[in-house]
């Protein structure tokens, strides 16, 4: 790994752009929808793919990854990878300040840092996927040494997203963390305009950003919940980017001429999780049950209409760790009734499936399940929730029914982002399940760098998984949205984390 690490370097260091300026605003204002407010700005108080979509615009971190998915230079314009593993030197962009005029240094890199694996770093999700560092250390003023616990073969791909976006010291300082929260500032090529809870925020062209300025004014991004409504303004020509589109519209929007349907290969996977502690869901043979009573290959071609395949671990292909020789449990509705039968429960046991209630492509699929399950003697009902509601209250507060919704990114593209946050005990994401041996797992592939024997512990622990059916695998999905054909230039990430730093409309 470390010979990759290396190459990665030398490539950091020839990729270094040769950056200059160009006035901002000609190329409009774009406008774009997404499901939800992530309710917080700050990049160590979040995880969601919709804060992304809007702070990948706003934040810079020492590494980028481009649609292509490849990492290059950003605040850092090269790094070193020394002592086994155990150390990264990076070289820091001379000249970039904040959105604010504050100066983007070192200081404001170990700032960041500190404050991410500190107390108010310990209030969010992210800091457990950086907590193998040890501390940064300054060098000069643009320079900075991040001495590492072990090595940990995915953290140069962390820092490229979400915690490790870098964030100015002094402005923090001065207007304090709840501020913002709703204010957020950083290196990027947009700033923000204006912000209105639950409606929208609005951003504008940064004409000081480092990689030059953008080509557009600004970006309208507008929270709609309902994708029947995303897809109404879209058709009216009041939206240019749609990301809820439900499946039975892709063909009805390619027909209308000036309109477009995008679609990648992506991460997100989607599986109804257990709650492994209480009720008839605690019993491993009746998880099991659940899963061989849900015919996925048919939910997979009649609902999702070719854009998804069945899975039968909690990744995608693209997933490192992934392991083509997994076999899923069979659609087997017979072998279901034998093992509710042989673990005593009785016909009508209700099972209840908590799910994220804008998503309207996931409440087909979650009817389909239920009707498989009323096939084996049980009675289920789909509870729906406001997305925040569920991620944020019911799941980490370990308040749901016996199954329930996760929609998982994976933006590393390795398991280790989904199976450390998803199954070791005390996660957030983690709310009921506790396994020394899974820990142990997933703990020891965190600290190896040999990507062969790294590899092989990922399947291990996507195999135990399976084989503790601690969730119901069904689908990775394509990442796809519906878009105006007067946006130019717009690449479509398969993780969904936007930048239209080249992005124009006629």
């Amino acid at each position: 790994m470390l010979n990759r690490f290396s190459r990665l370097s030398m490539a950091a260091a020839a990729a270094a752009l040769v950056l200059g300026t160009a006035p901002a605003g000609a190329g409009g204002r774009l406008s774009v929808a997404q499901a939800l407010d992530p309710g917080t700005w700050d990049p160590i108080d979040t995880f969601l793919v919709d804060w992304s979509k809007v702070a990948n615009n706003i934040y810079d971190g020492l590494i980028q990854r481009g649609a292509d998915m490849r990492l290059t230079p950003a605040l850092a314009t090269s790094w070193k990878v020394a002592d086994n593993g155990l150390s990264i030197r990076f070289e820091l962009r001379k000249g970039v300040t904040f959105h604010n005029g504050e100066p983007f240094d070192a200081q404001a890199v170990k700032y960041t840092f500190d404050r991410l694996l500190g107390t108010e770093g310990g209030k969010g999700p992210q800091q457990s996927n950086y907590n193998v560092i040890e501390r940064v250390e300054v060098i000069d003023d643009h320079t900075v040494n991040m001495v590492l616990k072990k090595p940990d073969p995915v953290l140069l791909i962390k820092l490229a997203g979400y915690g490790a976006m870098i964030v100015p010291p002094k402005y923090v300082a001065e207007k304090g963390d709840a501020y913002f929260n709703t204010h957020p500032v950083g290196t990027g090529p947009f700033m923000l305009e204006s912000y209105e809870p639950k409606v929208g925020i609005k951003l504008k062209a940064n004409p000081n950003f480092w990689g030059g300025a953008p080509k557009l004014d600004g970006i309208d991004f507008r929270f709609i919940a309902e994708p029947g409504t995303e897809v109404a303004e879209l058709q009216a020509g009041r939206l240019d980017i749609a990301t809820l589109i439900p499946l039975s519209q892709i063909e009805t929007i390619k027909k209308q001429a000036n309109l477009d349907v995008l679609s990648v290969p992506g991460p997100t996977v989607v599986v109804l999780r257990f709650n492994t502690k209480n009720g008839i869901t605690k019993d491993e043979n009746v998880r099991k049950a659940l899963i061989m009573a849900v015919d996925r290959d048919t939910i997979t071609k009649e609902i999702l209409l070719g854009q998804a395949k069945p899975i039968v671990s909690f990744q995608s292909e693209i997933s490192f760790g992934y392991d083509p020789n997994l076999k899923p449990l069979p659609y087997d509705p017979a072998g279901a009734k034998k093992l509710l039968a042989a673990a005593k429960v009785a016909p009508g046991t209700a099972v209840q499936l908590d799910i994220r209630g804008n998503d309207s492509t996931f409440r087909e699929v979650a009817q389909a399940v239920a009707g498989y399950l009323q096939g084996v003697g049980l009675k289920p009902t789909v509870k729906p929730y406001e997305t925040s509601v569920l991620l944020n209250d019911i799941i980490p507060a370990g308040k749901t029914g016996e199954m329930f919704h996760t929609q998982w990114g994976g933006w590393t593209f390795d398991f280790d982002n989904t199976a450390y946050l998803m199954y070791h005990t005390g996660e957030k994401w983690n709310p009921y399940d506790s396994d020394p041996k899974l820990d142990a797992l997933l703990e020891k592939q965190r600290s190896i760098t040999d990507q062969n024997e790294r590899l092989k512990l990922l399947r291990e622990v996507g195999a135990y998984v399976a084989g503790r059916a601690l969730e119901l695998p069904l689908y990775n999905l394509n990442t796809f949205v519906g878009i105006n054909k007067r946006v130019k230039g717009f690449d479509l990430p398969g993780d969904n984390r936007y930048r239209f730093l080249n992005v124009t409309v006629e």
